[in-house]
């Protein structure tokens, strides 16, 4: 893909808030999504998040009510669930080491140094800050979400509006010890929905960018 495609593409991408519901993403392409999300790249590696897809059409019609009816909820393929998790402890620190160890052949002493400096960032700081620092992580993933559906014409919705304790308690997220944090409806829009209509507001990069 060059440069000129990559930008059409993201000219393309539109915040689609009416999506057809009789188009759904293949099976094929939420792997592909899938597989960008993990591959998102996060601090020191730790990865502290879960995404929760959900394609039950019970559950979105209540998740749709948490939204403020915002129907993209109801109406996408999927909705996309960005969790933060909420109790990051040593723990963690020592299960992403393990998997380091195992994934790259190492013995784990030689990663003691390492592990060192992950236990002090999840020990020193208080659990609010951690959860701060987590929920700021999520945000990564989203951007590497948007940018993939974008690259092979999935529209997708980021959305902050919806109430983060009642998704919470409609996906036994406390359980699982996350939050969600945003969430992401996929799938395809309305040959006639109102905002492709619309150019794209955006600054020119002369106002945006400073070059020092």
């Amino acid at each position: 893909m060059n440069l000129n495609s990559v930008i059409a593409q993201l000219n393309w991408r539109l915040a689609i808030k009416f999506f057809d519901p009789n188009k759904k993403v293949s099976d094929s392409d939420l792997t592909l999504l899938v597989e960008a999300l993990r591959l998102t790249p996060s601090s020191y590696g730790l990865q502290p998040w879960k995404f929760v897809i959900v394609k039950n059409p019970e559950i979105r019609e209540k998740l749709t009510a948490a939204s403020y009816g915002q129907k993209q909820v109801r109406d996408a393929s999927h909705l996309i669930v960005f969790c933060a998790k909420t109790n990051l402890n040593q723990m963690d620190v020592d299960h992403y080491i393990q998997s380091t160890a195992d994934t790259r052949g190492l013995n784990l002493e030689v990663l003691a140094g390492f592990k060192g400096i992950l236990s002090d960032f999840i020990n020193k700081k208080s659990k609010e800050n951690l959860q701060i620092w987590a929920m700021k992580q999520v945000y990564i993933a989203l951007g590497n979400l948007l940018t993939t559906c974008a690259m092979v014409d999935i529209d997708a919705c980021p959305m902050e509006g919806f109430d983060v304790a009642v998704y919470n308690q409609i996906l036994g997220l406390e359980k699982m010890e996350v939050t969600a944090v945003v969430v992401c409806p996929i799938g395809y829009r309305l040959e006639d929905a109102p905002e492709i209509k619309d150019k794209k507001i955006r600054f020119p990069k002369e106002e945006l960018v400073i070059k020092i």
